[in-house]
């Protein structure tokens, strides 16, 4: 059976275990799709600067690095306005499991891109359009693994069901950041960036061959089954979201500024602050982040479930004041000297951060009606990343060497949490809604 809109009504038990399928089917890939992603982040601030942009001086070379990086979060509304075409027109299963395709042969092929002293500068040009791949999937994949298991939960659970998709980024980050460690310690610093790095890099074949078997197997969502047979598909959904529904698609984006700009301070910049700026070894800031992200993953999950007890607005709100205070006491535990206190700042940056993050999921996909959702969420979802998280090490890296000051970068994640309230007030509640019901 590969569709239900030909066979009869699931029982309750049969719903739910297609709802465990599409959970861990949601978890599983699009924790695959972020290792891809990470893996470039943490190989910008750590192996790029050296070999592809070796000419350069160190801050040059970083800057260079991290633009790079950005290429993928400005292509992936890209990813957004393709796999949401394809997500509310054909199915979200199907776009599922073709962003997982893109991630994997982009991943891969960065990993045998040769280095400056073999192409030159052809081999951040080579860089730069793997990058711009990696975006345009993973600017698919979120929506599409958010839907997959929301539509398929019932309303009192749907925050907790969700939250499966944002546990499925540390976990990405967790993968990421434990292959360049383990890497790291297998060789030594002459053999890792000859060649070690580009290890896990060509390993994501491996693990989209699994996540790919792994969605296969899942059933279309509920939701999308009842629209197709009932002939409620838009023609063209992107743009009648972008016509219908442009005001919540703008206040998505501003609300994720302040969860997607000290994301990306916390996982990716610091590793450049604290082993350039500080001289903390790579091994062991890298191992405080991969702390950090198994912390993250057992909260979020909680902090999904606790917005289906006191509100998804609640605990993103409780998200947002944090924001608004942590950064300056995370950036003077980094410049404290104490090593105490560094691991201390790293390790709880991200749990703060998951107030805003676990919730987040359901409380976008319940903004937009089930015919523009796939299309709608995953725009506004991805145009934070042009606004907030791609350009956050960039601005930080600019902030600090323009003022000499880690609290220049603290003031500047403080005033996106303002931000991020901002649009959190003036979007619309429809938690007591069912997604097929708008």
């Amino acid at each position: 059976m590969s569709d239900q809109t030909s066979a009869a009504p699931l029982t309750q038990d049969e719903r739910r275990q297609h709802l465990r399928r599409a959970v861990i089917a949601s978890a599983v890939g699009t924790s695959i799709e972020w290792y891809d992603f990470f893996l470039y982040g943490v190989a910008a601030a750590l192996v790029f600067p050296q070999k592809f942009f070796p000419q350069s001086d160190p801050f040059i070379g970083t800057l260079l690095a991290f633009s790079t990086f950005f290429v993928g979060f400005a292509s992936r509304p890209i990813g957004a306005i393709i796999f949401g075409h394809l997500g509310d027109r054909i199915g979200r299963k199907t776009s599922l499991i073709a962003t997982l395709l893109l991630m994997g042969i982009s991943t891969t092929g960065i990993g045998l891109v040769p280095a400056y002293e073999a192409i030159g500068i052809w081999g951040a040009v080579l860089l730069t359009l793997g990058r711009m791949l990696q975006g345009i999937g993973v600017g698919g994949e979120w929506g599409g693994a958010v839907l997959m298991s929301a539509e398929w939960g019932e309303k009192h659970q749907r925050g907790l069901v969700a939250s499966w998709t944002q546990f499925a980024a540390p976990a990405g980050l967790v993968l990421a950041n434990g292959a360049l460690a383990l890497m790291t310690v297998l060789t030594d610093n002459e053999a890792f960036l000859a060649w070690g790095w580009r290890i896990p890099f060509l390993a994501s074949v491996v693990l989209v061959g699994i996540g790919f078997y792994i969605r296969r197997g899942i059933l279309e969502t509920p939701v999308f089954a009842k629209m197709k047979s009932e002939g409620r598909i838009e023609k063209t959904p992107v743009t009648e979201a972008i016509k219908r529904n442009w005001r919540e698609i703008i206040l998505v984006a501003v609300l994720r500024t302040g969860q997607q700009t000290p994301f990306y301070i916390f996982t990716t910049y610091v590793l450049t602050y604290a082993t350039q700026t500080l001289g903390y070894t790579r091994g062991s800031i890298l191992s405080l982040v991969m702390v950090q992200a198994l912390l993250s993953m057992a909260v979020i999950p909680w902090f999904g479930h606790l917005s289906d007890r006191l509100g998804r607005w609640r605990m993103t709100a409780y998200g947002c004041y944090a924001m608004i205070v942590f950064p300056f006491a995370y950036f003077w535990m980094l410049d404290s000297g104490s090593l105490l206190l560094v691991g201390l700042a790293i390790i709880i940056a991200l749990p703060i951060h998951d107030l805003q993050f676990g919730p987040q999921a359901a409380l976008i996909a319940e903004v937009f009606p089930s015919r523009l959702r796939y299309s709608g969420a995953s725009l506004g979802y991805q145009l934070a990343s042009i606004t907030a998280g791609g350009p956050a090490p960039i601005v930080a890296l600019y902030l600090f060497n323009a003022f000499g000051t880690s609290f220049a970068v603290a003031g500047y994640v403080a005033v996106t949490a303002i931000i991020s309230l901002i649009g959190l007030w003036m979007l619309p509640d429809r938690s007591a809604h069912e997604l097929d019901e708008h």
